[in-house]
């Protein structure tokens, strides 16, 4: 019997998989802005996760929105892309409040996955509970964000209001 052992690399992310599943799902439950239902779904990652990024563009190379082929960008810094979300690596609160404040009523879904992330405005927080992903919604921070989605999404999360 032949066995193979795979080895992830020590900074494997072993969520990203999850993440990037979580992330398109959600294209399903928000109401996009009509400026957001055409050209490419932009799904920008503000911040170092190569793993996420892998497993994102393998979806993205799948999967569309809608009509609209998804287009995964990459910074280390917030830049105003337009995106329709906003996906903030770490901690990096500087790059979290760009994000809120300027995708504020431009229908950008800010994405976070840092402790307290959606009192500070991101209208989604990953979070790790008993060892399983979930993750946190406020359906306040969506709504200024220029979002609309139903009572469906709300019943998946935790929510914060």
């Amino acid at each position: 019997m032949i066995s193979y052992r795979f080895q992830q690399p020590n900074n494997y992310d072993v969520n990203s998989k999850f993440k990037a599943v979580f992330i398109y799902n959600f294209t399903r439950y928000f109401d996009w802005p009509q400026q957001k239902k055409s050209g490419n779904f932009i799904i920008h990652v503000i911040g170092k996760n190569d793993n996420l990024i892998s497993e994102l563009k393998s979806l993205a190379a799948k999967k569309k929105v809608g009509n609209q082929p998804i287009e995964i960008k990459n910074t280390s810094i917030f830049e105003n892309s337009g995106a329709q979300i906003y996906y903030i690596v770490g901690e990096s609160s500087k790059a979290l409040s760009d994000a809120v404040s300027k995708s504020k009523s431009k229908g950008g879904l800010v994405v976070a996955e840092n402790t307290g992330s959606c009192k500070q405005g991101a209208s989604i927080n990953f979070v790790t509970v008993d060892n399983k992903l979930k993750f946190e919604y406020s359906k306040s921070n969506a709504i200024k964000a220029g979002l609309k989605t139903n009572d469906d999404f709300k019943a998946l999360a935790i929510n914060i209001d």
